[in-house]
């Protein structure tokens, strides 16, 4: 009877998941710091808000124009959907973090670093806040809050809503 009932497991508080992207913030800065500008684009959903968490810590920390961007695109198909940013935003010879909540086979942050090899640039990397390491795609993160050890079956949610219910779960 047990085995039927999902379990949600807090893995990662509130704090500590803010702790986790402000570290993460420094880390950007520290491989970046001889830029003047960067753009941050987060993947609809949970990767934009954390997109727009992070650029807030970087804003804060950094003496760096951060543009935000949101990529816009069907995760849930098989096949690439068309990848629209949310608004104008000349990416050209530019360093680029691209962010998602979870990487875990690497399909929907490889479906968005597509724009990205249509022009020169100058970097593009990939944060997340949970690498499950289940790569089926040879899509690395660049910048990881909390690597997480899983099975194939399990489920991680990241929530960032501000519902009150913010932190990393596993089901």
């Amino acid at each position: 009877m047990a085995d039927s009932m999902i379990s949600r497991r807090q893995i990662l508080t509130s704090q500590q998941t803010r702790q986790k992207i402000r570290r993460i913030a420094f880390e950007i800065y520290e491989q970046n710091f001889e830029e003047t500008g960067i753009i941050i684009a987060g993947i609809a959903g949970e990767g934009y808000t954390f997109a727009r968490l992070l650029t807030a810590e970087l804003q804060q920390i950094a003496p760096l124009n951060v543009q935000l961007i949101e990529l816009r695109f069907d995760k849930h198909i098989h096949h690439q959907s068309p990848i629209l940013f949310d608004r104008d935003v000349d990416v050209e010879n530019q360093v680029v973090v691209v962010t998602d909540d979870v990487l875990n086979t690497g399909r929907t942050l490889a479906f968005a670093l597509e724009p990205f090899l249509k022009v020169q640039m100058k970097k593009v990397q990939v944060a997340v806040i949970v690498d499950r390491s289940h790569h089926k795609f040879p899509v690395h993160a660049d910048f990881v809050g909390y690597s997480l050890s899983t099975t194939l079956t399990e489920h991680v949610e990241v929530v960032l809503n501000g519902s009150g219910e913010e932190g990393v779960y596993l089901e």
